[in-house]
């Protein structure tokens, strides 16, 4: 193993404090627990969005707070799902007032811990919404879900309901945009290669010389088939076709209310894209793919949505939710209308994500 540290249990740690140095008009960063806001927070009157997850997967969630984006961040160790006390820390530091909306991947140990951190919050008498975001199109169920797993939708969920945030949205009409969110992306990756967990020093799982594995998972978890290794317009028709095929999909999801402080189950359905829709088209590194050849299979992916009759209204290209060093490359295909357009271009200013200030 060769990599850019010093300890391995100190590489979360050690990165966080390099990224507070560095962007310290942004973000702060407080430990013990873990977290990192926005400075200035809290915002008076703002719904919060606060989002976290297994450390490894920079710039995702860290490195989107700021003004337009997450107003706070819960990174866990590497692969790790964050605690409930560094999920309510952060509630705390950044309520301000309106409420809080996690967003949450479905991974069985983001769901428990963020769920026990809304019960907490609630019984301090902060209203809390948790929203799932579950839009791997390409398995159902794992060891680490019950579902879909939550991939790439999750970075455009932060950006559009971060924006709605700061142009007023309340507490129950950012959930409902969320849901929305959710509900109109899907997404699918490739692993060319395992990646090293610094704690662990070698890889995460075995592949083959020739081989690569489709529908894999951002902590490796295995996809829907290992084949072997094709060119990047194979590799953009295999994940752009499963996404666009992919047919509506149902399943039951349980959200913490806010008001009554209790769980309620919500059924919902996504819809599948056909032609007439306008969509965003993210793709994304995983970590160890440069961004010339993300711009190949952008090229394949644009061939293929205009002969599909979709039209790419926005696009995001680059290394954005990644998994330490994997090479790969994941597609998400976001179906979307003039709010979550005009949500889109808002003005974002994080240490990852910015335009428009």
């Amino acid at each position: 193993m060769k990599k850019l540290i010093n300890q391995p249990e100190n590489v979360v740690r050690e990165s966080l404090e390099g990224m507070a140095a560095a962007h310290p008009d942004l973000i702060q960063v407080r430990f013990d627990p873990t977290f990192v806001y926005r400075t200035g927070a809290p915002v008076q009157g703002k719904v919060a969005l606060i989002s976290g997850g297994g450390s490894g997967h920079e710039p995702m969630h860290a490195g989107f707070v700021g003004t337009g984006m997450l107003d706070a961040a819960c990174p866990g160790e590497v692969f790790t799902s964050p605690t409930p006390d560094q999920i309510l820390e952060a509630a705390r530091q950044v309520n301000g007032g309106a409420g809080i909306l996690n967003i949450v991947k479905n991974y069985s140990g983001d769901v428990m811990n963020f769920e026990m951190a809304a019960e907490l919050a609630h019984s301090e008498g902060i209203r809390v919404l948790n929203i799932l975001i579950d839009d791997d199109a390409a398995v159902k169920d794992s060891l680490y879900t019950q579902g879909r797993r939550g991939v790439g939708t999750t970075v455009l969920a932060e950006k559009i309901c971060g924006a709605a945030a700061e142009g007023g949205y309340d507490l129950s009409r950012l959930a409902e945009l969320c849901r929305k969110v959710n509900l109109n992306g899907r997404s699918m990756g490739v692993a060319l290669t395992s990646c090293t967990v610094p704690a662990k020093g070698s890889p995460t799982f075995n592949l083959g010389e020739g081989e690569m594995e489709v529908g894999i998972g951002i902590h490796g978890e295995p996809g829907c088939q290992r084949v072997p290794v094709k060119s990047a317009d194979e590799i953009a028709e295999m994940l752009a076709i499963s996404i666009i095929e992919d047919s509506a999909y149902t399943r039951t999801l349980r959200e913490w209310d806010a008001d009554r402080g209790e769980w309620a189950e919500v059924e919902l359905t996504d819809p599948p894209l056909s032609a007439g829709d306008s969509v965003l088209a993210f793709v994304n590194s995983l970590g160890g793919t440069p961004l010339s050849e993300l711009y190949i299979i952008y090229r394949k992916l644009a061939q293929i949505c205009e002969n599909k009759g979709i039209k790419i209204a926005r696009n995001l290209i680059g290394p954005y939710m990644t998994s330490l060093e994997m090479q790969g490359c994941s597609i998400t295909l976001l179906k979307l209308d003039d709010e979550m357009i005009k949500l889109w271009d808002a003005p974002v200013f994080t240490p990852a994500l910015r335009w428009g200030m």
